[in-house]
């Protein structure tokens, strides 16, 4: 197993900028796959909010192998930096046949923060089928701000996604998505492991900055999803303006001038 440094690059960061979450498919090792079922049977100790990783997952243990796998490692430093701390744990289990769906919601409150955001990291230990229900995420919500289960009397918007995969994916999601699990119509007990990553340092260029400046990364920040509305969808491209001139300390990021124009003050400039 390679354990080389794998940050993200520019166009990934973007396109979770733009999405609100990465996929990375497959990528934990069959044993550990196999390991983990034991492990979430046994049950995890809790772990106290605002917890440095190596205290809350002590060198060895299942938790910390999985965030040290280098893909997984990779992405959490490009997106939360080298050392976030733990916001909490969970491992969710979803019976066959059980149930009723969890309704679609974001997990915080109505989060201001103009210049941070969470990293919710979900993983897979078994092949999720489509009769498995899986996570259903709505792509490009995240920066939509509501307060947990407002969205909730949703039940489906255009262009959502519902999770399946092949077994050891590991999905990293901003804490402001719209998602929610499905229910489990199979016959095995469905398995996701949630560890939310706060940052402990400015979220700025702490990825693979070498291809910034790629035509690709205006192209990703400047995507639409099915959902959203002709005159109001326009703004999730302002707020992914705003969060990428954060996220690479340059303020003077833009998309066809949109957040050029609303910013223009000549009678600043001329009090100067």
């Amino acid at each position: 197993m390679s354990t080389t440094r794998q940050l993200l690059n520019s166009v990934e960061v973007a396109r979770f900028v733009a999405h609100g979450f990465l996929r990375l498919d497959g990528i934990v090792p069959r044993e550990m796959n196999e390991e983990a079922l034991g492990v979430f049977a046994t049950g995890l100790p809790a772990v106290p909010y605002g917890t440095p990783v190596p205290e809350a997952f002590p060198e060895g243990s299942f938790a910390r192998r999985l965030v040290e796998l280098p893909a997984v490692a990779g992405a959490l430093e490009s997106l939360v930096g080298a050392d976030p701390s733990v916001d909490h744990h969970f491992v969710h289990t979803r019976e066959p046949h059980e149930g009723s769906a969890q309704p679609l919601h974001a997990d915080a409150l109505i989060d201001v923060r103009p210049d941070a955001f969470d990293v919710q990291l979900m993983y897979y230990p078994q092949e999720v089928t489509a009769d498995m229900g899986g996570t259903l995420v709505v792509p490009g919500s995240h920066l939509r701000r509501t307060n947990e289960s407002d969205t909730g009397r949703y039940q489906n918007l255009l262009g959502q996604t519902r999770l399946t995969c092949a077994a050891g994916t590991v999905m990293l999601l901003h804490h402001g998505i719209w998602h929610g699990g499905r229910r489990n119509d199979s016959e095995t007990v469905r398995h996701m492991y949630k560890i939310r990553f706060n940052p402990t340092l400015p979220q700025v260029r702490l990825w693979d900055v070498s291809d910034l400046d790629s035509p690709a990364v205006p192209s990703e920040l400047g995507r639409t999803f099915p959902w959203y509305e002709p005159a109001t969808g326009r703004l999730e491209i302002h707020n992914r303006i705003r969060l990428w001139r954060t996220l690479t300390g340059d303020p003077s990021f833009d998309i066809d001038h949109w957040a050029t124009r609303i910013t223009n003050r000549p009678a600043l400039r001329s009090q100067a």
